[in-house]
């Protein structure tokens, strides 16, 4: 299962070849690690080894080869941009793997990629360009917008919705009046936009919201709109028969049923099952949703990523359900 990583994360796993030396390596066994595939090459002079980066999620690779550009930087004050400010703000990517480091910049140098590196032209002020452990970046607020102007929809509005969630949202605690200063704030910046993307821009800043927990959950959310659904909520509160407190995804009142979207971390990652078994995790579903169908009497619709490919794929998962938009 991929797994996440921060910058310190990134940082640790990238090796010059001065350290890969340190450990005992020739320059020849070097060349021959990078032949194989055993070692990677990420920029000049820097490496990780070929099991670390596949386990990582597409967003942490390109942590890597983001961190790798800053380091390689030698004090020139790269500006990341876009999908390289994204993963420095720990936003997600939904099915996005960039190809190239993206740069903000203000010279000669515009739309051109040169050593894997992609130079934008792009107007950034002092005020959208914070520093994170070291890295210069756009603001999160930038970035989003940016992300928004230029990615698919499935992709912008993950990428929102987890801003938003960040800023709004504590544990299991929505705070609606700060999710509002967010919408408003950026639909501001929005409304002062013009070129390329800004409409897709302004509808996924009105679309945004932060109770979604994840992409897949993000991504669901389009899909019923573009289906037409109008008649659901997010984040369903249920009290269980003994006093557990139960969040459900998604709640379609018509169908008298909720919605649960899946992802594989729920089974396996070490950090969502807290030292149980993909076994112990299933069972403990199971208690729960019995739980919840004996209090309230609907019916719990599960789905995957493999659910949420496509809006037709996911209208006939939901319709086997019996979960269909009004009318």
């Amino acid at each position: 299962m991929p797994k996440t990583i921060d910058i310190a994360g990134a940082r640790a796993l990238l090796h010059t070849r001065g350290e890969l030396m340190e450990r005992g390596l020739t320059e020849r066994q070097v060349r021959g690690l990078v032949e194989t595939k055993t070692l990677r090459k990420v920029r000049r002079g820097r490496y990780i080894f070929a099991d670390d980066w596949n386990s990582l999620w597409n967003e942490g690779r390109h942590l890597v080869e983001v961190v790798a550009a800053h380091l390689n930087s030698e004090g020139s004050g790269l500006v990341f941009w876009g999908p390289s400010a994204a993963v420095v703000h720990a936003l997600p990517l939904y099915r996005h793997a960039p190809d190239v480091v993206h740069v903000a910049t203000t010279d000669a140098r515009h739309g051109r990629a040169r050593a894997k590196i992609r130079w934008h032209n792009v107007a950034v002020g002092e005020i959208d360009i914070i520093e994170i452990d070291g890295i210069m970046c756009t603001t999160i607020d930038r970035t989003v917008l940016d992300l928004a102007r230029s990615l698919k929809p499935e992709a912008a509005i993950s990428a929102a919705d987890a801003a938003l969630h960040a800023y709004a949202t504590t544990g299991s605690v929505h705070n609606e009046d700060l999710a509002r200063q967010w919408r408003e704030r950026m639909q501001d910046r929005a409304e002062r936009l013009h070129g390329r993307g800004i409409r897709q821009a302004r509808r996924v800043i009105a679309f945004a919201d932060g109770r979604a927990q994840s992409p897949g959950e993000s991504v669901s959310r389009l899909h019923l709109s573009r289906l037409g659904f109008t008649n659901y909520d997010i984040q369903i509160h249920v009290v269980g028969a003994a006093g557990n407190d139960y969040w459900l995804d998604f709640g379609f009142l018509g169908a008298r049923c909720f919605g649960e979207f899946d992802g594989k971390d729920k089974y396996v990652d070490e950090v969502m099952t807290r030292g149980r078994t993909t076994q112990e995790v299933i069972l403990a579903e199971k208690r729960r949703e019995d739980d919840i169908r004996g209090v309230t009497g609907w019916r719990t619709a599960r789905w995957g990523s493999s659910d949420i490919a496509t809006v037709d794929v996911f209208g006939d998962r939901l319709a086997a359900f019996g979960i269909r938009p009004p009318g």
